[in-house]
C-alpha cells in the first residue's frame, strides 16, 4: 500500500493533521494502535479526567450550598454507572472523528507500525489473527505522542500501584489513596478520587505543588487542597513500596517516606504513580531513519515540525515540552501547510496551559519565575477576586487575576489566572499577548458585567493604578 501522507498516530495532533491534508486534497492514512480515533487525551487522558472533575465539581457545589442554607442527602456513587457514562463521553467523541475521517476519505489503518526505512512502514497487527502490511509513503508525519513516566522500584505487578491511564479507569474508590507526584496529572486525579470519597495524600518531592507554575497561582489552590485532602507532604521523598497481606485478599501498600520529619512508613489502600509522563518515539524504528532524538527522547524538529530526515515530520509530545494536546493540533497544521507549501512556521508568543483542579490554574505568556530566572524587568498587576461581585455572588473569592507587562512598551507578555473558570478565561489572555495588546487596549476593552473574565480588564485597570473596586496607587516599580 502506498500513500502519499501517512500519519503515525491518531491523537489531537495526528487527526487534526491528517483532515487537514484530506480537506488540502491529498491522499492520507492514519496509523494508530487504537482502532479508535483520539489518542491519549481524548481515550485516557484529557477528557475522561475533565468528566470525571466534573463529577467531582458537581459534589463540592452539593456541599458548598450549605452556606446558602440548602441542604442535600448525602449522595451515593454507583460506580458501575459513572464508568458507563464516562465511557459513553469517550465513544461519542471517537465515533464522530471515525465519521469525519470517512467523509474525508482519510484511511485509518489498525497496528503498531515500525519504521524500516524513511519511506516504509511496517505495520503489525495489534490482535489475534490481524494481518500485517508494508506501508510506504511519500511523507510522513510522527504524532505518536507520550505515555506515563515509570519508576522501575514502583512498579510492582498489583493493581493497588496505577498510572493515570489505570486511575482513570475507576475500578473502584479506595478507602485512601497515595498520589506520587504534585503535578497537574496527580492533584486532577487525586481531587477526582478525593471528590468521591478517597482519603487522598499527595507527596511532591520539591517544595511546592505544581513545580515550576507561578507561585501566587498555586497559592489558593493549596490552601483549598489543604482541606479537601488528608494530606499534602512536600520536601518528601518515596524511598520504597511494598505490598503486603496479598494473600489475604485484604492487602495494601506499605510506603516508607524520607521527609523534613526523617524516615516514616505508612499504609494505603493503593498508590498512584504520577511523575510525569515520556515521549513515544523509541521502538518505532526511527534508527532506521535519518530522525534524531535528543537525550531526553525528544525527536528534533525544526520551526516548520521537520526533522533531520527529509520525509519524515514531528508534532506534539513526541516532539518536546510543553505536552498539550492544543499545542500538538497547532503543530500538526503547521506541518500540512509546511509540505503544502506554506510559509508556515510554529513561532506562537503564548501557549495556555490548565490545570483543571477546583480551583482552576491557567496561565500564557511570561511567567513571573522566568522573568526573573531571565533577569526581565516586568511590571506586575495582580487584582484579587475578592473585589469581584460575580466572584461573591458565586462564593469563590479565593481567585486572583494578574498581568505581566513591559515597562517600556506596556505590552501584555503574561496572564495567570487561578479561580473557579480560569481554564475558560485564559483564551482572552492568551489573544491579547499572540496580538501585542498592551495593558490599555485590556483595559479600554469592555468587558460585560457581572462577569469573572472582567477581572483581566480589572487587573489591566490595576496596572494604571485606576480599578474602581480597588485602590492600590502605582509604586515606583509598578508593582501590584
Amino acid at each position: 500500500m502506498h500513500v502519499p501522507l501517512v500519519v503515525l498516530g491518531g491523537g489531537p495532533g495526528g487527526y487534526a493533521a491528517a483532515f487537514l491534508a484530506a480537506d488540502l486534497g491529498l491522499q492520507v492514512a492514519i496509523i494508530d494502535r487504537d482502532p479508535r480515533l483520539g489518542g491519549t487525551c481524548l481515550l485516557r487522558g484529557c477528557i475522561p479526567s475533565k468528566a470525571l472533575l466534573h463529577v467531582g465539581r458537581v459534589l463540592a457545589e452539593a456541599r458548598e450550598m450549605e452556606a446558602w442554607g440548602i441542604h442535600f442527602e448525602q449522595p451515593t456513587i454507583d460506580v458501575a454507572a459513572l464508568r458507563a457514562r464516562k465511557e459513553k463521553v469517550i465513544a461519542t467523541l471517537t465515533g464522530g472523528l471515525g465519521q469525519l475521517a470517512r467523509r474525508r476519505n482519510v484511511t485509518v489503518i489498525h497496528g503498531q507500525a515500525r519504521f524500516t526505512n524513511s519511506t516504509t512502514l511496517q505495520v503489525e497487527a495489534v490482535e489475534p489473527g490481524g494481518e500485517s502490511q508494508t506501508v510506504t509513503f511519500d511523507h510522513c508525519i510522527l504524532a505518536t505522542g507520550s505515555r506515563p513516566a515509570r519508576i522501575p522500584a514502583f512498579a510492582l505487578p498489583t493493581p493497588r500501584v496505577m498510572d493515570s491511564t489505570s486511575a482513570l479507569e475507576l475500578a473502584d474508590i479506595p478507602e485512601s489513596l497515595l498520589v506520587i507526584g504534585g503535578g497537574y496529572i496527580g492533584l486532577e486525579m487525586g481531587t477526582v478520587y478525593a471528590e468521591l470519597g478517597s482519603h487522598v495524600s499527595v507527596v511532591e518531592l520539591t517544595n511546592g505543588l505544581l513545580p515550576g507554575a507561578d507561585r501566587d497561582l498555586v497559592k489558593p489552590l493549596h490552601q483549598r487542597l489543604e482541606k479537601l485532602f488528608t494530606g499534602i507532604h512536600l520536601g518528601t521523598k518515596v524511598v520504597k513500596i511494598e505490598e503486603i497481606g496479598a494473600a489475604t485478599g485484604e492487602g495494601c501498600i506499605r510506603v516508607h517516606f524520607e521527609g523534613p520529619e526523617g524516615a516514616s512508613a505508612r499504609e494505603f489502600s493503593k498508590v498512584l504513580v504520577a511523575v510525569g509522563r515520556r515521549p513515544n518515539a523509541d521502538g518505532i524504528g526511527l534508527e532506521h531513519t535519518a530522525v534524531k532524538v535528543d537525550a531526553k527522547g525528544f525527536v528534533q524538529v525544526d520551526d516548520r515540525q521537520r526533522t533531520d530526515d527529509p520525509r519524515i515530520l514531528a508534532i506534539g509530545d513526541v516532539c518536546g515540552e510543553p505536552m498539550l494536546a492544543h499545542r500538538a493540533s497547532h503543530q500538526g497544521k503547521v506541518a500540512v501547510e509546511a509540505l503544502h507549501g506554506e510559509p508556515a512556521v510554529f513561532a506562537p508568543r503564548a501557549i495556555p496551559a490548565v490545570v483543571f483542579t477546583d480551583p482552576e490554574i491557567a496561565w500564557a505568556g511570561l511567567t513571573e519565575h522566568e522573568a526573573v530566572a531571565a533577569g526581565r524587568t516586568v511590571e506586575i498587576s495582580r487584582y484579587p477576586w475578592a473585589a469581584s461581585g460575580r466572584a461573591q455572588a458565586l462564593g469563590r473569592t479565593e481567585g486572583l487575576t494578574k498581568i505581566l507587562v513591559d515597562p517600556e512598551t506596556e505590552m501584555v507578555l503574561g496572564v495567570g489566572l487561578v479561580g473557579a473558570g480560569a481554564g475558560e478565561l485564559i483564551a482572552e489572555g492568551a489573544l491579547a499577548i499572540e496580538m501585542g495588546c498592551t495593558a490599555r487596549d485590556l483595559a479600554e476593552t469592555i468587558h460585560p458585567h457581572p462577569t469573572l473574565g472582567e477581572t483581566v480588564a480589572f487587573s489591566a485597570e490595576n496596572h494604571y493604578g485606576m480599578a474602581t473596586e480597588i485602590y492600590r496607587p502605582r509604586t515606583e516599580a509598578g508593582s501590584r
